[in-house]
């Protein structure tokens, strides 16, 4: 039996200033003696400008009521228990002496009091983890590449500083990732004591490291005299690829443990006796096949490495390890929800949650009886649950914050494709949608393209337009995860095809539905999701309006100027990248269209953006008048990436969309936010 928190009155869908001012809750974390659980929860700033996020408690057994644990003016994030108990995370305070503080690393101690300040360095700390039976903990800060110490690098810092020198000397690649430059720095990993309660010395115990360390995962063993993390490898034409090394924390010496050619290897986790090592093997792709990921084993007496459920058609997407080293706990993507399993090293999967949930942050209690993670679907937000390992029996814990009351209902709905497979979607309907006064339909295509619509979004949220009246609809096409490795493959390289087609087909399902009024519909998307919304203009005119946020549009353009070219080179051929590229189709776009786009999006470079722009007022087949007047619109952003973040920047995206989809869709003038200026 599920149990959730109790739904309050009044929804906060109907007004963006209620949503956007919404907690959230991330970053679930267990006490080694299983005796306490702790979480950041984000909230508003009092200028309603950007997240504060703060840690709070939560009582494993449901008794207490969450209480707040740090209080600080700027973030608290990136939490771990250290072997005594006492509390690591970092934040980004004022530090005597330093005039432009980056995150630190503090300690709450346990017996109580004020949070201590542990580590300050100038290129920062983060990504903290700690020994459960020792001293030693472990963390990642950043060196510039001339320096050869720390001491070395804070000199190096200050020369640039102070002479307002911002110039970087690239000698590989890549030089950008999502919405930052990379380098002249690199992260290193520094290994240090919580015992000594004066200072603490730091041992850089990858001083060679150069761009190796970045995006890393990382687990130490108990005793805390070793590492286990993901090391990346330069490839052919300039590709990356990582394995996985172990080092010794006292000497730094290193040692490969797994490197294959073929695949990346990543989220180590190290058994309770120290003796294994799971993790998971993605395969590198190749225009003919779409990466396969599995779980394996690597042992340290023997160093083979062995798989674990064989066969098994879901791709991992988080492990854990049982107490008594006999499984592991796994999430992953099916049937469009996120369950938790259980495997045995010599079985197969066993789902241990039945609900329609997604699960991520998953901490096995040390008696093996339960496990906690979050929980989130799209009828509720990331809230802290205890399942029980015997029984798959959900209970919500008592959170900060009680869950929002929806503004409408989701569903179920499939369609059959072309080809025969079954393609599922989730449709969210508005309160009292009915057959005698059917509502819009608003298709919405997510991104990846490697991915499902099976978890809350906080970003890309549909109950924001359920709110105004849209009945939204949550496809899983071909290229979603959750649904098998030939579900995967049936889209691979060729999106202009089964996921065109599956996305037609699940759209002819809705319109059908007698709720749904077949007449007034939209499409939109994100990324993928944003590229299939400009192949869906090309190739259709069965849309009133399409929404298109940080999209691809030219895929030759688009190939060699995003942030890992090396992945894309690998996934698509030149001649598949004309075939499905949509700017050659712009002339048979009819439909208006609302262009959404960061500058700060290294992943879909602005430059997409700006041609998709530029061609649909010029050679669409609904072009800029001689006056220059046009039903197209763009939106931009000139200091967001990828994702628009900035609370305030959220609201106005919804109500740009909100408003053009008024327009087109429904016939209806909606005044866009004075703001805008």
């Amino acid at each position: 039996m599920t149990q959730i928190p109790e739904l309050h009155a009044g929804t906060p869908f109907d007004e963006l200033d209620d949503y956007i001012a919404l907690a959230r809750l991330s970053g679930l974390l267990l006490s080694p003696d299983g005796s306490l659980l702790i979480c950041a929860r984000a909230v508003l700033d009092d200028k309603s400008a950007e997240y504060v996020s703060s840690l709070w408690e939560i009582d494993p057994e449901g008794r207490r009521p969450a209480r707040r644990l740090t209080w600080g003016s700027t973030s608290e994030s990136g939490a771990a228990f250290a072997f005594d108990g006492d509390v690591l995370f970092t934040a980004t305070r004022a530090v005597p002496g330093e005039s432009d503080p980056q995150p630190a690393l503090w300690r709450l101690p346990a017996a109580g009091g004020e949070a201590q300040l542990l580590i300050s360095r100038p290129g920062g700390v983060s990504s903290v983890s700690a020994a459960k039976a020792a001293p030693t903990f472990v963390a990642q800060t950043s060196v510039m590449a001339s320096a050869i110490s720390l001491d070395q690098d804070d000199q190096v810092r200050s020369a640039r500083k102070d002479k307002k020198v911002t110039a970087m000397l690239h000698t590989g690649y890549p030089v950008r990732h999502w919405d930052h430059d990379l380098g002249p720095d690199h992260p290193h990993l520094v290994v240090a004591e919580t015992d000594s309660k004066e200072s603490v010395e730091l041992r850089d115990i990858t001083p060679t490291a150069g761009a190796a360390l970045r995006e890393t995962s990382t687990t130490i063993s108990d005793d805390g005299l070793f590492v286990v993390t993901t090391w990346t490898v330069g490839d052919a034409s300039a590709a990356r690829r990582s394995t996985l090394v172990r080092i010794d924390t006292v000497t730094g010496d290193r040692t490969t443990l797994v490197d294959e050619a073929d695949a990346d290897v990543y989220n180590p986790v190290l058994s309770p006796d120290g003796t294994k090592l799971a993790f998971i093997r993605e395969t590198l792709t190749t225009p003919e096949s779409a990466p396969r990921m599995t779980l394996q084993l690597y042992d340290f007496g023997s160093g083979a490495v062995t798989g674990v459920a064989d066969g098994w058609d879901r791709w991992p997407t988080s492990l854990a390890w049982l107490p008594d080293g006999s499984g592991l706990v796994v999430t992953a993507d099916d049937g469009g929800r996120g369950p938790i399993f259980t495997i045995d090293l010599w079985g197969q999967p066993v789902r241990l949650t039945a609900d329609d949930a997604a699960y991520t942050d998953v901490r096995v209690a040390p008696d093996g009886e339960s496990i906690y993670a979050l929980r989130a679907s799209y009828e509720a937000p990331p809230h802290v649950v205890r399942v029980d390992l015997g029984s798959g029996e959900i209970t919500a814990l008592r959170g900060p914050d009680a869950l929002p009351e929806l503004p409408g209902t989701l569903t179920e709905i499939t369609a059959r494709a072309e080809d025969g497979s079954t393609v599922r979607s989730w449709l969210a309907l508005p309160t009292g949608a009915a057959p005698h006064a059917p509502v819009p339909l608003l298709l919405w295509v997510h991104g990846g393209p490697l991915g499902s619509w099976n978890t809350w979004s906080w970003r890309w949220n549909p109950w924001l337009l359920v709110a105004k009246g849209y009945a939204v609809l949550l496809p899983d096409p071909a290229l979603s995860t959750g649904y098998g490795q030939d579900f995967v493959q049936r889209g691979w390289g060729q999106w202009g095809k089964a996921p065109f087609t599956d996305l037609m087909a699940i759209t002819d399902a809705a319109v059908a539905q007698p709720e749904i009024d077949p007449k007034r519909t939209g499409a939109m998307g994100g990324s993928f999701g944003g590229y299939m919304a400009n192949w869906i203009a090309g190739h259709t005119n069965r849309f009133d309006a399409i929404v298109t946020h940080a999209s691809l549009w030219a895929l030759d353009q688009f190939g060699p100027t995003t942030d890992a070219a090396w992945y894309w080179q690998r996934e698509m051929s030149p001649e598949m990248a004309v075939e499905n590229s949509p700017h050659l189709y712009v002339a048979d776009i009819t439909t208006p269209m609302l262009v959404i786009h960061g500058d700060k999006d290294y992943r879909v470079p602005i430059g997409e953006g700006l041609r998709l722009w530029y061609e649909l007022l010029a050679e669409s087949g609904l072009p800029a008048d001689d006056d220059g007047k046009t039903d197209h619109r763009f939106l931009y952003f000139p200091d967001e990436n990828h994702w628009v973040l900035k609370p305030q920047h959220t609201k106005i995206w919804y109500e740009v969309v909100t408003a053009f989809l008024s327009e087109h869709v429904l016939g209806e003038d909606v005044a866009l936010p004075e703001i805008l200026g």
